[in-house]
């Protein structure tokens, strides 16, 4: 079978995130209309109002548009504590393994990682983790969760686990910051309000440029004070946009129409999941396909996950390594034709692979 065909061209089925998701055509429009200003002034229409529209949607008093995930999570980490301090993760936390050490580097934090359940911190444990008053010790400060949980399959936390946290972290005078680069993703697949599952959280970074198919850009939420702060910090770090309306005005879109069609990708992941579990020498974890990240790993086959997705790469299929899992990720550009390809892709290379042992 060759791979499904548009406006002429063979299709690249790319697999390996929802960032390569291309915007709408609709967005692209609003970037071109979109009313502009200097947004270091305050003074960009359209930032103004995609931040209103941020704070509203997860229930927070203000928003602060940011270039990246990664710069939203540190300056959130930044705000929150002092240099020296120490933060409390989940010990597969993607501000801990995917962001370039920038906590430590620039932020000057000490991390303490703790494992979880499917990415999902006890707060028996956390408890634990916290330090008391020692002049020989850094302070504990922070509490970080991810929701969805990238390493753990696109997991979602259960909401009494996080209001577990939040009282937990409250009770010890703590914050808790929420990587929510994928919080919709979340907020779909349990049926809950993003509202509901953020209330317990002091601040929140969700992205806008992975499902919800912007170009670029991630928003930051919590308290006045907290984007106060926030806004002098994005400066330091170089994220101190000018006409950033443009990249705001996808985003509002995002907003408004595009958190509702996350449940397609769900439903392609599961597809995806479904295939791939029944094909010799692929293992998968299918209670961990909870979103859109779909896990697994090879098994009595003559290949490395690199040659394997060296070997459905050649037939237009894309996946990443991470270690020895191969990890694909459904997204809007992803159809269920795309999908039943790539499992035929990769039935043909794992037969083969699996046929030499």
């Amino acid at each position: 079978m060759r791979p499904p065909r548009e406006r002429g061209f063979e299709l690249i089925v790319d697999l390996r995130s929802d960032t390569v998701t291309l915007p709408t055509e609709e967005m692209l429009e609003a970037i071109r209309h979109a009313k502009l200003g200097d947004d270091n002034f305050h003074e960009d229409p359209t930032v103004n109002a995609l931040e209103e529209m941020a704070a509203k949607k997860l229930g927070k008093e203000a928003a602060l548009l940011v270039t990246s995930g990664t710069q939203g999570n540190l300056v959130s980490l930044m705000v929150h504590t002092r240099r020296g301090d120490e933060v409390i993760l989940e010990a597969d936390a993607h501000i801990y393994h995917f962001e370039v050490g920038g906590l430590s580097s620039i932020a000057g934090l000490v991390p303490r990682l703790i494992p979880g359940s499917l990415g999902i911190l006890d707060p028996r444990d956390v408890e634990e983790a916290i330090r008391p008053p020692d002049i020989h010790q850094p302070k504990t400060s922070l509490i970080c969760i991810e929701d969805t949980h990238n390493l753990a399959g696109g997991t979602c936390w259960p909401p009494d686990r996080i209001k577990a946290i939040g009282d937990l972290a409250h009770n010890h005078g703590l914050a808790v910051h929420m990587d929510g680069a994928r919080i919709f993703n979340a907020s779909v697949a349990l049926r809950i309000d993003a509202r509901e599952l953020t209330k317990p959280v002091d601040s929140v970074m969700f992205c806008l440029s992975k499902g919800l198919c912007c170009p670029a850009g991630s928003l930051i939420v919590g308290n006045e004070e907290f984007i106060e702060k926030a806004r002098r910090v994005r400066k330091l770090l170089g994220g101190g946009m000018r006409k950033a309306g443009i990249l705001a005005a996808p985003g509002i879109i995002a907003l408004e129409k595009m958190i509702g069609r996350l449940e397609e990708d769900h439903e392609n992941a599961r597809r995806l999941a479904l295939g791939l579990s029944k094909i010799p020498g692929i293992a998968i974890d299918l209670k961990r396909v909870q979103t859109n990240i779909v896990f697994f790993e090879l098994e009595n086959m003559d290949l490395k996950p690199q040659g394997f997705i060296d070997a459905i790469g050649s037939r237009g299929v894309k996946a990443l390594a991470f270690g020895k899992r191969i990890r694909m990720v459904t997204h809007k550009d992803i159809t269920k034709e795309s999908i039943d390809y790539a499992l035929e892709v990769c039935e043909e290379v794992a037969l083969k692979a699996y046929s030499k042992l």
